[in-house]
């Protein structure tokens, strides 16, 4: 049944929007780029914009096969405009974030009232996936924002027939699938295919206008084509991922994607069907409790109405999630970021259940045992929250309790204000999310990222002057934040006696040994950590010296 009840609480709704956008761009501000993808990208957007080649694409010189170009492109435009550095990396993603967030509320406008459409773009804002990929940006914000646009704009052009709606699908979903491939154009056909078939549409699957948005699809991806071809069909000698004869066409277009089904992938990797639910039980916090007890009923509901759905009522949010995370838990190869391209219809499920069960009146032992779970959970991210900022790093404590202080006050002045119209528990997940990235953004982050091994250097060369020219890395070949934060594409090298005399090199303490010593001056000794395994031993102050990694800087005598 269509839910036409009205709130006067969207206002409330979109401050903790803009909020959540905020928070984006202070992250954004204070977090440096994070190893390995984030900081790889940035540095392939940055070699693109110095090299100017856009069709053919490089990592630290070496032909690159792994994403399609749009990020790149994108965020090399960025850079172009406003300089090398993280903002100008991140802002295109930024931006697909908030149009993802816009593209939600104009789809569930579409079919529901105004509550119900911000609430779900809300849910969207401030889940902690959203804040996780607006500052460690890989392709799936920027995928996230295409798809749900072109759902959007889909959707419109079903119920209005509006030829500008329509070329807008089409043409979001072309870029969805410049960003990673036909992810982008499968999971609309599995969301709007149930939509025809259990309201008996089945004309739909046949218009001629398909054909048109095809040919606009097969022309937008031109020049990715004619780059992968340059690249890499015109050249079978090239060896990638261990072998000649590698087509890029064949690579993007099924090997990349179904190859992870079919197997002939060369990706093998937690491969199990639970693990995207393991990990929204945090990607999608404060909100995860109310999506799983939504996702249940609706399923439940559907089942036991038998699939009968109203004329003008939807059914491509809860197919459209189902069956992507079906289609992508039986891949050989999952990240927990790759579930995040459906957040969108996860975040409509949460707002229809947050409304329904929420928002109304009764079904009070529903709501108080979720009330006390909820309670708990975020009271235990607060909990961490304080842990974090007090314990791992030295930090002005006067700063953060005067931080904590703040938003406790915040917390009371928004019950005072607007008593009554939201409940208390709402507030109180936002209140959690929103401080817990912005503290985290602003005081944990920054001192974490010292640790990474391309920032210490980066800060050692420039605080030096030390000509980057003569700088050279010793067997280290996965590090792209010296390159980015130098704006230098460091050489590494096999034989460190050819250097010349005054040239410095970066080693690892497993290369040093005494006859090194003999020709080279010991200059600096940096204390790493490869950040994005986190451990508890590395956050505990007293047990953090057995986890690090150490690298020396050495200058030639």
């Amino acid at each position: 049944m269509m839910i036409t009840h009205k709130n006067n609480s969207h206002k409330v709704y979109l401050y903790y929007i803009i909020a959540s956008i905020i928070i984006y761009i202070v992250g954004s501000i204070f977090i440096p780029l994070m190893e390995v993808d984030a900081v790889q990208y940035a540095n392939i957007s940055r070699e693109m914009l110095q090299n100017q080649s856009f069709l053919q694409i490089f990592d630290q010189g070496k032909d690159y096969l792994d994403k399609p170009p749009l990020l790149f492109w994108m965020s090399s435009l960025s850079m172009y405009i406003f300089g090398i550095n993280d903002f100008a990396y991140r802002l295109p993603s930024i931006l697909m974030a908030i149009i993802a967030i816009y593209s939600t509320y104009k789809f569930t406008l579409l079919y529901y009232v105004k509550e119900i459409a911000i609430l779900a773009s809300l849910v969207l804002a401030t889940s902690q996936a959203m804040f996780l990929i607006t500052h460690d940006v890989r392709t799936d914000t920027m995928l996230m924002g295409w798809v749900i646009l072109g759902i959007w704009q889909f959707s419109s052009w079903l119920q209005n027939k509006n030829w500008i709606s329509f070329i807008t699908a089409f043409v979001a979903i072309a870029f969805g699938m410049m960003t990673k491939g036909p992810i982008a154009l499968m999971v609309p056909i599995f969301s709007f295919a149930p939509h025809f078939i259990v309201h008996k549409n089945f004309k739909l699957f046949f218009r001629w206008e398909y054909l048109i948005g095809l040919v606009i699809i097969l022309i937008l991806l031109i020049p990715m084509d004619i780059g992968l071809y340059r690249q890499f069909d015109l050249h079978p000698e090239k060896i990638m991922y261990d072998k000649t004869g590698t087509s890029g066409l064949r690579f993007f277009y099924w090997t990349q994607s179904f190859g992870r089904i079919t197997g002939e992938s060369v990706w093998h990797e937690n491969d199990s069907i639970f693990f995207l639910f393991q990990n929204l039980l945090w990607g999608f916090l404060p909100w995860i409790l109310f999506f799983i007890m939504g996702l249940f009923l609706e399923v439940f509901d559907t089942i036991r109405n038998r699939f009968s759905i109203g004329k003008s009522e939807e059914w491509i949010s809860l197919p459209g999630f189902i069956i992507t995370y079906f289609a992508l838990g039986i891949s050989n190869y999952q990240l927990p970021h790759y579930i995040y391209i459906v957040l969108p219809f996860a975040a409509i499920i949460t707002a229809k259940y947050i409304y329904s069960f929420n928002l109304k009146r009764g079904n009070n032992i529903i709501k108080n045992g979720i009330n006390i779970v909820n309670f708990i959970a975020y009271s235990i991210i607060l909990l961490l929250l304080v842990v974090l900022l007090f314990i791992p790093f030295e930090t002005n404590k006067y700063i953060i309790i005067s931080a904590l202080l703040f938003v406790i006050i915040s917390f009371f002045a928004i019950l005072f204000f607007y008593h009554g119209q939201i409940p208390k528990m709402i507030h109180f997940a936002l209140l959690t999310i929103l401080t817990t990235n912005l503290l985290l953004g602003v005081f944990f982050y920054p001192k974490l990222l010292e640790y990474q091994l391309g920032n210490k250097v980066t800060s050692f060369v420039n605080e030096q002057k030390i000509n980057k020219r003569n700088f050279y890395l010793y067997k280290i070949n996965t590090e792209r934040s010296m390159d980015f934060y130098s704006n230098h594409s460091y050489q590494n090298i096999d034989e460190i006696n050819k250097l010349k005399s005054k040239d410095y090199v970066l080693v690892t303490r497993e290369n040093m040994n005494d006859s090194l010593l003999m020709k080279f001056n010991k200059i600096e000794l940096l204390s790493t950590f490869h950040v994005s395994t986190l451990t508890g031993e590395f956050l505990n102050p007293l047990t953090r010296d057995s986890t690090l990694n150490y690298h020396y800087i050495l200058q030639k005598k």
